[in-house]
């Protein structure tokens, strides 16, 4: 008797940005590729006629940007742009890496069945994606990624400090998915993170993991080099 056919799970689907969101990931998009230079005021009227939306979205979008070192908001003088310190930034990948790997490690023994066929199907999607050659898509499917990964080490206050700092490095970690060949470079590291974790090896899901980021910062410097 032939063995039942199962219809194929559908492609996860990334959740839609608010649209402050939006308006952070344009506004670090036009900084980060020199388009603002430092110095260059932001005003938030003026932004929000630019994007259709009300002041509160802006707002939101140039106080995350402030927490990523993009923006300085000076009392009474407005926002303008800025780059971060050098130091500051290798601090944040480095504290990035660490809190990452950690919540990698956890899950590779806390994750559930369903939860580690979650992860393995949006590894599966990121992969059509770099045949597709597509780095908007797969840096909105990334989240999810990562979002597994934190979810699963089943550590709220781990998964919510993470995301939080996540948010801070993110203007970065999207900008070095422009390099040409990164996101097949990308997927393969995230090859070795998901397999550590299906086999439920702690150790090496976060060393795979730490590995993955510090590369990430590394690609965000040729990124520039490169600009």
């Amino acid at each position: 008797m032939d063995a039942p056919v199962h219809p194929p799970e559908p492609r996860p689907r990334p959740k839609k940005p608010t649209r402050a969101a939006e308006v952070r990931l344009q506004i670090a998009d036009e900084i980060v590729n020199g388009a603002l230079q430092p110095g260059a005021t932001l005003d938030e009227t003026d932004l929000a006629h630019r994007f259709g939306v009300s002041r509160t979205p802006v707002r939101e979008a140039l106080r995350a940007l402030a927490a990523s070192g993009l923006v300085e908001t000076r009392p009474h003088r407005g926002t303008i742009v800025a780059h971060p310190a050098p130091q500051r930034l290798a601090e944040m990948f480095v504290t990035m890496a660490e809190l990452e790997a950690l919540c990698a490690g956890i899950a590779a023994l806390a994750m559930t069945a369903a939860e580690r066929r979650e992860l393995a199907a949006i590894h599966a999607a990121l992969g059509a994606l770099v045949r597709d050659g597509d780095p908007e898509r797969y840096h909105e499917l990334n989240e999810a990624f990562h979002g597994a990964i934190y979810a699963g080490s089943h550590n709220g206050y781990l998964a919510e400090i993470t995301a939080e700092t996540r948010v801070r490095v993110q203007p970065y970690r999207r900008a070095q998915f422009r390099q040409v060949g990164r996101l097949a470079r990308s997927h393969a590291e995230h090859d070795a993170i998901v397999g550590a974790i299906l086999r439920g090896d702690r150790a090496a899901a976060a060393a795979a993991m730490r590995s993955h980021i510090a590369i990430v910062r590394d690609a965000y410097d040729q990124y520039l080099e490169a600009l």
